[in-house]
């Protein structure tokens, strides 16, 4: 099951009934089932409250994935700042709603097994997350 929270900020336009299969279908693609995924989209302060707390890091980010999975079945809580998500579609020159799947899929892509930290893997989850939204696109316009 996939669940879709907000606090602090109003919930994006999407559409929960589209995005939850585009990510059950990318998380196949992976080897893995959905099993229990929350996300929850917040403000930056929010966020930010969350990576200190859980996370000692001291600083704003887009997303934040705790990965509760088990064997072959991706469980986590995604927690989403829409400020950051934002700000860093006006930075990278992309469209909201673009960037906002990007990031929704980012969190998906870490708990299927796809890191981006170590030298070298940033471009893989980068070359990942475009096959993804094209993925995204493609059942899209095949509706």
């Amino acid at each position: 099951m996939i669940t879709y929270e907000c606090d602090g900020v109003k919930m994006p336009k999407i559409r929960k009934r589209d995005t939850s299969s585009w990510i059950r279908h990318v998380a196949a693609y992976y080897g893995k089932r959905v099993g229990e995924i929350g996300y929850m989209f917040v403000n930056d302060d929010k966020i930010l409250e969350v990576n200190r707390q859980y996370l000692q890091h001291d600083y704003y980010t887009d997303i934040i994935t705790f990965d509760y999975d088990e064997g072959d079945t991706i469980n986590g809580d995604l927690v989403i700042s829409l400020d950051t998500v934002k700000s860093n579609s006006e930075m990278f020159g992309k469209e909201y709603e673009e960037e906002l799947f990007r990031v929704i899929i980012h969190g998906i892509l870490h708990l299927c097994g796809i890191n981006d930290k170590a030298p070298g893997e940033r471009e893989i989850m980068e070359e990942a997350e475009d096959k993804a939204l094209q993925c995204r696109t493609d059942y899209i316009t095949s509706k």
